[in-house]
């Protein structure tokens, strides 16, 4: 049978992550980096299909799958949360022909900015992105910690902090903050986030006045954090790392642009610099200096 390009269904993604951790550990061995990835539950990934399927791809040579690309949308934004090729596979054009399915997603859905995040070391998939007009914007560093290395420099909570519940005036407060950040409301990603066992969201308070919400997972990863002003971000990843610290995971982790004033901070509390990230887009996409990613799919 000839290589085949058709969407996914549900039963099929847990083999699409699999594929898409060897691809990586491929990517990140061949870069002297040693393999990162391991495979995850694809409860991301399932929810962006039961949202809007129109975003998830398959490319299937006789039933075994080769290549997996991954596109959300939030209002004006596009952005691809996966794509990548089998090890083997790639350079026979079967990246480019997922790309240009899933960009009909932006398409369809009339989404005008589109973006991303891949390796900073991947020259081979920015070159396909910049030819579908996407440019590199923002370096982005996953930086991580031992946790009882931090808690020997931990200076303790700089913002006040109180849960983030799924009511009509919490949805709300998050619209108005990813809105003056991003640019677009993300209340379906929240209400995903939110449902995530182990995973503690905040609004972040000072003076009374809520100026940010951060996430902290139970693994120890931060993110994604917002802040209304950029003044607002060291206290902000402060109390992050302050949360981070006071659960029980052994390693700390974030990704910060570096562009924000928490990279600054992270080096100081002697983060290592574990993996370059570079966010691409068609346009300048947010506002990064008040913003941490969850992770590249998330964004």
């Amino acid at each position: 049978m000839p290589l085949v390009f058709r969407p996914a269904s549900a039963d099929e993604l847990a083999r699409a992550e699999e594929l898409v951790a060897r691809s990586i550990n491929d990517l990140t061995v061949r870069h002297g980096f040693g393999p990162i990835a391991t495979s995850r539950s694809a409860d991301f990934q399932a929810f962006c299909l039961r949202d809007d399927p129109r975003g998830v791809w398959l490319a299937d040579d006789d039933g075994e799958i080769v290549g997996f690309a991954l596109s959300w949308v939030c209002g004006r934004l596009w952005f691809l949360a996966e794509l990548f090729v089998a090890p083997g596979r790639q350079g026979q054009g079967i990246g480019n022909a997922l790309l240009d399915r899933t960009m009909q997603h932006a398409s369809q859905a009339g989404a005008r900015e589109k973006s991303l995040i891949t390796f900073a070391f991947n020259v081979v998939s920015q070159a396909l992105y910049v030819r579908h007009g996407l440019l590199p914007r923002v370096p982005i560093h996953l930086c991580s910690a031992e946790r009882d290395a931090l808690v020997r420099r931990a200076h303790g909570s700089a913002l006040r902090t109180t849960p983030i519940r799924t009511t009509a005036l919490d949805l709300d407060m998050l619209r108005q903050i990813d809105i003056a950040v991003l640019g677009v409301s993300r209340e379906k990603h929240h209400r995903y986030l939110l449902g995530v066992p182990g995973m503690e969201g905040v609004f972040l308070e000072d003076g009374g006045e809520r100026v940010g919400y951060a996430y902290v997972a139970a693994t120890g990863h931060i993110g994604p954090l917002a802040v209304m002003h950029a003044h607002a971000m060291p206290g902000a990843f402060r109390t992050a790392l302050a949360m981070a610290v006071a659960g029980d995971a052994g390693q700390i982790s974030v990704f910060v642009p570096g562009t924000s004033d928490a990279l600054a901070i992270a080096a100081g509390q002697g983060m290592r610099f574990a993996l370059p990230m570079v966010l691409m887009a068609t346009h300048d996409c947010g506002d990064w200096t008040r913003y941490l990613p969850r992770n590249p799919g998330f964004m």
